[in-house]
């Protein structure tokens, strides 16, 4: 391998896997003869660390939670990860690519497992929308470089 090859920045896949699941009915069976709408309510928390040099794990966790007036239908939470392959790369950019880039390529991943657990538990599937994860970093780095200057 030659030495300009050596220093080519590299940015791979190595492992995409659900690493946490549950799915809860606290309600069950009389929730099923409600027919009302569900109000839905996702939260969303990513993380990223280094478990090698150069290897990375990445994941992003799924909360939705759907609600009739006070009583909960149900709660459904799923953490997708995966391990990445990040070499070559400024330090600076590895948390940008840890809290953008691996994100987009985890969430469809979770949207499907969360569709799929929602519909396997009898209810209509939930279809999570697109998410910006450029602008959540944006947002999470200005927070914290404001909570830094309080």
């Amino acid at each position: 391998m030659s030495e300009q090859q050596q220093l080519e920045p590299v940015f791979s896949i190595e492992k995409i896997y659900v690493k946490d699941l549950s799915f809860e009915i606290p309600h069950a069976p009389q929730i099923f003869l409600e027919q009302e709408q569900p109000e839905i309510d996702m939260q969303l928390a990513n993380s990223g660390q280094q478990l090698d040099d150069g290897i990375f794990e990445s994941g992003i966790t799924i909360t939705v939670t759907a609600k009739l007036g006070d009583k909960t239908m149900f709660l459904c939470e799923v953490t997708q990860a995966g391990i990445f392959q990040i070499r070559n790369v400024p330090a600076e950019d590895i948390d940008p690519i840890l809290g953008v880039a691996c994100p987009n390529i985890l969430f469809p991943y979770a949207r499907e497992a969360v569709s799929n657990l929602v519909s396997r538990a009898g209810f209509p599937p939930v279809l999570l929308s697109p998410i910006n994860f450029e602008a959540l970093y944006m947002q999470q780095r200005a927070a914290q470089a404001e909570a830094g200057n309080a």
